[in-house]
């Protein structure tokens, strides 16, 4: 194999986020393992972690309190499907889609999420009572994040 060609592939296997490349061209095989800092790092932050998780053991029976969560969640939550901005109403000024207590049918416009400049229109999936909106005007959504819920 041409040493030109070799240093090439070292170079681009150094500039990625390659960890090994192996190639064979007729009987030359080459084998290019980048080595790293990273692995021996890793272990002390294992010992690191062992000490630290025994501190959120004893913070495990004050989470408990905090399922406020599930009772929240009495009934069926919509999730974002999407990452955008989420937008209660049509367009600034106007009033909201719904409010909290008001019945909804299947189909029906819940919201609007903003993403790459497209505005979607978020519709409910089941007819019910809004019984929370658990996003603020505005605020960035993640995928899978819950929206609204409905009893």
């Amino acid at each position: 194999m041409d040493l030109r060609k070799l240093k090439t592939l070292i170079d681009l296997v150094g500039e990625s986020d390659i960890a090994e490349l192996e190639i064979t061209e007729g009987e030359d095989k080459v084998r290019i393992v980048k080595a790293t800092a990273a692995p021996v790092m890793a272990a002390p932050v294992t010992y690191a972690a062992a000490p630290a998780a025994a501190a959120p053991a004893a913070t495990l029976p004050t989470e408990p309190v905090v399922p406020a969560a599930p009772a929240v969640a009495q009934g069926d939550l919509v999730k974002a499907p999407m990452v955008g901005t989420f937008y209660r109403a049509p367009s600034p000024g106007a009033s909201p889609f719904v409010e909290v207590g008001q019945t909804v049918k299947e189909g029906q416009p819940l919201c609007i999420i903003e993403a790459m400049k497209l505005l979607n229109e978020i519709e409910a999936d089941k007819s019910g009572v809004i019984k929370e909106i658990l996003v603020d005007n505005g605020e960035p959504v993640e995928y899978g994040q819950p929206l609204f819920v409905i009893g």
